[in-house]
């Protein structure tokens, strides 16, 4: 590394670090411009910014991972920038070009390289790309410019005392409606978990279960995550619907499940009622990699899966297996890395 960054590695929690440098690339008069690296980590926008008056903002969230060897390592880019292309559709924002997304990371990721958690520590560096509709707009209409930035940050792992069972409990509230802006990875998504979650956190929950918004009667996110079962005839499924932001962590471990373990793998309704067709559960995403799920709690009465304590086989050979392939330990199959 070129540079000594004075970071405890393994004291590092899920919180925002300034690194060195961040990229930025405006959209004006139809076009992207090339982007550039800057110190400068503080935006200055118009006062009627589509993104701070109508929502018209995005982000994404992925990380770099230092293997054994020290190589540095970005885990399925190319699907964040489809993902965020889709939103990008939905809310009427410029798409941006695969390439120049992935090439942006890269960039981050070297200038800030010394950022990069050693491969002991378990800890990673978080990338944040984000797009914002700027400008000088007041009616409820799309921006005519558009930033595009990318900043990044060492985070610790998620699992300080080591992969452990959580439970959750159902919300009344919704985090999205039907043919809403489910499935898009936008601010608004997130702000309408902030009081659900709250509420669950004050009872003593991890977090809360979204009930599908039009019958709340099937499982569809929990948390910020998204949802899976083993069945007691180890088949892993997942809810489908329109609503729900589609996981590159959960798309991963549908590979992983059929092509790894040989198991089936079903991507269907979850009724919250018919909780005991699995023996496991858990939540997955970025963030966490996985979070097993001990219990979840619905009209009073705590489903227990597994163990509220033990981690069930399944779910630590899954989280076993994508961690690995993560940090460069386990082969990955093809196109799913890229080598900085």
């Amino acid at each position: 590394m070129s540079k000594d960054v004075n970071i405890d590695w393994s004291n590092l929690g899920f919180s925002y670090i300034k690194t060195d440098l961040r990229y930025v690339s405006i959209w004006k008069d139809g076009k992207w411009d090339e982007g550039m690296l800057t110190e400068d980590n503080i935006l200055h926008i118009s006062e009627a910014s589509t993104a701070l008056h109508y929502g018209q903002q995005c982000f994404e969230g992925l990380k770099a991972y230092r293997t054994k060897e020290g190589k540095i390592q970005l885990f399925r880019p190319d699907q964040n920038a489809k993902r965020m292309n889709n939103t990008n559709k939905r809310i009427l924002m410029p798409e941006i070009p695969e390439e120049k997304f992935i090439d942006a990371c890269i960039k981050v990721v070297k200038a800030n390289e010394a950022y990069v958690p050693p491969y002991e520590s378990g800890a990673t560096l978080y990338i944040r790309p984000f797009m914002i509709g700027v400008g000088d707009n007041i009616g409820v209409k799309p921006a005519e410019q558009y930033i595009f930035s990318v900043f990044c940050m060492p985070v610790g792992p998620y699992f300080k005392g080591g992969l452990s069972p959580v439970n959750f409990t159902t919300t009344a509230f919704d985090r999205a409606a039907p043919y809403g802006t489910g499935m898009a990875k936008v601010g608004g998504n997130y702000a309408a978990s902030l009081k659900p979650h709250k509420t669950a956190a004050e009872n003593g929950f991890a977090d809360c279960i979204y009930l599908d918004p039009k019958t709340h009667t099937k499982i569809e996110e929990v948390g910020a995550a998204n949802f899976f079962g083993i069945t007691k005839d180890n088949k892993f499924v997942t809810p489908k619907s329109e609503s729900i932001l589609p996981s590159i962590t959960k798309y991963s471990l549908l590979h992983i499940a059929e092509n790894y373990l040989n198991m089936q793998v079903e991507e269907r309704d979850v009724f919250i009622d018919n909780l005991d067709e699995f023996k496991e559960a858990g939540a997955c995403g970025t963030a966490a990699v996985i979070t097993p799920i001990g219990g979840i709690e619905h009209n009073g009465k705590l489903h227990v899966f597994y163990s509220e304590t033990e981690v069930g086989p399944i779910t630590r050979k899954l989280y076993d297996i994508l961690y690995g392939i993560q940090f460069g330990d386990v082969e990955a199959p093809k196109d799913w890395i890229v080598e900085i």
